[in-house]
């Protein structure tokens, strides 16, 4: 008789038992084929519950590949359910660029980081020096214009290193990486890292979904697809974007109205991390998130406040944000143009749902420094945990798979892609003017045109 124990037979479920696990506290995701329940860590989850909630009830092979670090494998067995899932496949697209990950892990490119923060934060300090030397010793209203600009090319500086520290580990160890976090994001341009960290996470794994992607989602100000008449559902804020008599009103002038919009965009920012921090939802270090916060709100208005009269205190503060709308545009440019969609995102299909929903910048190398690793948006879509200095250096693996696979790489020019950005914009709003397309009326409008 053999001693040797018999093997278990597998226990598999179909894809439709897979796609009833898709609710709160009912998670589950498959991972090349074997099914895990994440319901509980969904709470805990580094990047948040909106990515497992987003992805439950699908394979989600691809995104984790993207975005864990090859230990994290170990981590998966204390999920595992003990159920596989029947059929499983991957696609051809999928199986070459799960290679092209181990490929460049092998090369160690996800490990290499180069001296650009170093570098960058030299740079930092030496745009703030000057900046607040201008301010302080100097009485030329064009000095306190030029420094005023020059805190605008800091903030677009700071919020490079906060979006790369936000992804990989630009410091030796994860305390500090947290550190340069507050410093550049809070501190420096007062925008909550943990806020960008919701909301950027989002926008990767719902790349132009219009109800998913938040980076979409900007009624009534702009909307980049006649879909939102429909006044379609945000997934992400959780409440409908109402397209009104007067989200009309301002989209039918969207294309005219966007770089000014962009020049104060960074009000927006600042209201979205009050939102948040101030809200109920579960927010990590919520108290660092707060200080670094209110450091920026004691040493912006100070230094302003050292001008010495009120037209140049203005003129400091528009010349700032006017400079750091240029970031804004940037993070325009990458998706307004690109192909979207509605509906959540999908696990089957990740490779070529960020190359549909991208655009990359062309730039010379000397270039990189401006565009902070966005000049090659479809790369860093793909391989996001990737440094930004090794993104030139992919791009070839990235085109040549494309072609293999007869998927869109697409690539423009700064001043190419701001005419594609603002032709979308003008379609729609021309879309909007038509009056033979009704829309709800609101109760402004209600109030105003009541007779009688």
């Amino acid at each position: 008789m053999s001693l040797m124990a018999e093997p278990t037979a597998r226990k598999y479920i179909s894809q439709e038992e897979l796609g009833k696990h898709r609710t709160p506290g009912d998670l589950w995701i498959s991972i090349q084929g074997k099914i895990y329940n994440v319901s509980e860590w969904a709470n805990d989850h580094p990047g948040g519950k909106l990515p497992l909630l987003n992805l439950a009830g699908q394979d989600a092979t691809d995104a984790f590949v993207a975005y864990h670090p090859g230990k994290a494998w170990q981590y998966l067995d204390q999920f595992f359910t003990g159920y596989y899932l029947r059929d499983y496949s991957a696609s051809e697209v999928s199986k070459d660029y799960r290679k092209l990950v181990h490929e460049f892990s092998k090369m160690g490119l996800f490990e290499k980081k180069g001296h650009g923060v170093f570098l960058s934060f030299c740079a930092i300090a030496m745009m703030f020096a000057i900046s607040v030397y201008g301010v302080m010793w100097s009485e030329s209203v064009w000095v306190h214009l030029f420094s005023g600009g020059l805190m605008g090319f800091l903030w677009i500086q700071s919020g490079w290193i906060g979006h790369d520290s936000g992804h990989y580990q630009v410091m030796s160890s994860r305390g500090f990486n947290r550190f340069v976090q507050i410093l550049t994001g809070n501190c420096l341009a007062g925008i909550s890292i943990a806020w960008w960290k919701w909301n950027h996470n989002a926008h990767h794994l719902a790349c132009n979904s219009l109800d998913f992607d938040p980076d979409l989602q900007h009624m009534p100000v702009f909307v980049v697809s006649s879909k939102f008449f429909d006044s379609l559902t945000s997934c992400f804020y959780e409440r409908k974007l109402n397209f009104d008599a007067f989200a009309r009103f301002l989209v039918s002038y969207q294309h005219w109205t966007f770089y000014p919009v962009m020049c104060l965009a960074r009000i927006n920012l600042f209201g979205q991390s009050f939102a948040l921090l101030s809200s109920k939802r579960k927010v990590p270090n919520r108290g660092q998130e707060i200080l670094g916060l209110a450091v920026f709100w004691i040493w912006y208005p100070l230094l302003v406040s050292q001008l010495p009269n009120w037209r140049e205190k203005v003129m400091f503060v528009i010349a700032s944000f006017s400079v750091t709308g240029i970031q804004h545009i940037q993070f325009c440019l990458n998706h307004f143009s690109s192909r979207v969609y509605v509906g959540p995102p999908s696990g089957s299909d990740w490779f070529e749902m960020q190359t549909h929903g991208t655009l990359d910048i062309s730039c010379p190398s000397w270039m990189d420094w401006f565009h902070g690793g966005l000049q090659f948006q479809i790369e860093h879509h793909l391989f996001p945990r990737l440094p930004r200095c090794q993104l030139r250096k992919v791009s070839p693996f990235v085109k040549e798979l494309c072609k293999k696979h007869n998927l869109p790489y697409d690539c423009a020019s700064f001043w190419k892609a701001n005419l594609l950005t603002l032709k979308t914009l003008r379609s729609v709003a021309l879309q909007a003017r038509d009056l033979s397309n009704p829309v709800p009326k609101n109760l402004v409008w209600e109030a105003v045109n009541t007779h009688g």
